[in-house]
């Protein structure tokens, strides 16, 4: 399995689409100057692109000009597996707001494990922000490894290294993967696979600090949820 190309056909529609991974992945709005850096890119050629993506409802920027994600960006992420984000967000609310958790649904996207919906906890005093179109490898972290649970030996990426493939089998036989500071420093998660007919392999998971409830129990939750979405698909 290999991730995207690393020499892109169009490189004005690479950096397009690399200007919404960047404000994606922003905590707030950021100025041209941040976009120009983080890209490499000379200010003006920034300019330009951002003017084409505020066109489309994409970016918008504030009376100061700083670039946040247009509210099109939502609607447009709707229509991504729209019948799977349908049954599964009333599943990860109720899940987020019974285990005081960040709740998630990821799935496989080339060599990636890729956020689709999120909720976090509607009384929770702090939660870990799971925010929709975060991405990381899929060999790190509990979804990536509940993901490749459910791949075949063969399709397993190249990079997956012996300790790895011990922890996707433990997950497969179990039903369930952790995680511990894989992806980000001090979190933990728990996920179990969503295996969907016809559709990529996808993971329900929860992202935490602290918690009194051992892994096992949060993945009983999970599993439940899991099984009715699947139900609700599949028929």
């Amino acid at each position: 399995m290999t991730g995207r190309s690393a020499t892109p056909a169009s490189q004005t529609l690479s950096r397009g689409i690399r200007i919404l991974e960047v404000l994606a992945d922003a905590r707030g709005a950021l100025t041209i100057d941040d976009i120009a850096g983080r890209l490499d890119v000379h200010r003006s050629i920034a300019y330009r692109l951002l003017r084409t993506l505020e066109d489309h409802g994409l970016v918008t920027r504030d009376a100061s000009g700083a670039v946040s994600l247009g509210a099109r960006m939502a609607a447009l992420a709707a229509g991504v597996a729209h019948d799977l984000q349908a049954e599964a967000l009333p599943e990860l609310t109720a899940i987020a707001n019974e285990l005081g958790m960040t709740c998630f649904l990821a799935v496989l996207d080339g060599g990636e494990c890729i956020t689709l919906a999120s909720v976090e906890p509607r009384h929770a005093v702090a939660s870990v922000a799971q925010r929709p179109g975060a991405r990381h490898p899929v060999t790190v972290g509990a979804p990536g490894k509940a993901i490749l649970a459910q791949l075949e030996t063969t399709d397993l990426p190249d990079d997956v290294s012996p300790a790895l493939r011990a922890d996707v089998g433990t997950a497969a036989a179990r039903g369930y993967a952790t995680s511990h500071d894989e992806v980000i420093p001090t979190v933990q998660s728990v996920a179990v696979p969503l295996p969907l007919r016809g559709q990529r392999p996808a993971a329900i998971a929860v992202v935490h600090v602290a918690t009194d409830l051992d892994d096992e129990e949060i993945a009983a939750r999970l599993r439940r949820s899991a099984a009715l979405i699947r139900e609700a698909l599949d028929g």
